[in-house]
Order: structure tokens, then sequence, then C-alpha cells
């Protein structure tokens, strides 16, 4: 399962309102970190797609959301469940300590 784009007129209904939980990329064009992470998120959607939904959100096209959650740096990954941030990291990180990070979080 690809990870989805999420925009700030979605993030409500994609996120907020979601069954399960998901996990929000906030991220940029421009950062490199960014983009290294990026085949990690796609690779650990494919293994915990039944478990959380990882979503991308553009920093730069979408301002609000970050906005509203306090996202000061990229890339900054916010978990949330039932439509509440349960969970933040920031920076990139191997796949291995994402994936470590992600699990110890769902439980």
């Amino acid at each position: 399962m690809p990870t989805k784009t999420v925009t700030d007129q979605s993030f409500p209904d994609e996120v907020l309102k979601s069954d399960k939980p998901v996990l929000v990329d906030f991220w940029a064009e421009w950062c490199g970190p960014c983009k290294m992470i990026g085949p990690a998120l796609e690779e650990l959607s494919d293994e915990l797609g039944e478990q959380v939904e990882i979503v991308k959100l553009n920093i730069d096209e979408n301002p609000e959301s970050p906005g509203n959650y306090g996202v000061r740096g990229i890339p900054t990954m916010i978990l949330f469940k039932a439509g509440v941030p349960a969970a933040t990291k920031v920076g990139a990180a191997p796949k291995s300590q994402l994936k470590g990070w992600l699990e110890g979080q769902l439980g």
C-alpha cells in the first residue's frame, strides 16, 4: 500500500477521522533528509499497512496543518491515534529505527 498525499483540506477527513492510526510525514521537496526517508516510509507502508496508514504532507503547499501541530523542522513524523497526536519523531533515521519506533508506538 503506497503512502498517500494529504493536504490541509483533506487532513481532517484523512487523518483526524481515520479508523486506524495515521503517521503523517511533514516534508518538503527541497529537504534532503525528507527525500532520504521517503523510500523507507513507502516500504513501511507496505509492511505495516494493516496497522497504520502512512501519509505525506508537503509543508510548502500546505502551511496550515504544520502550524497547527507545532512542526518547526522537517522531516517531522506525527502519529495520530483517534484524531489526536500520540507520538512525534523529528529528523531522518534508518528504516530499522523508524520501524522500531513506529511498532513501539502502535503496541
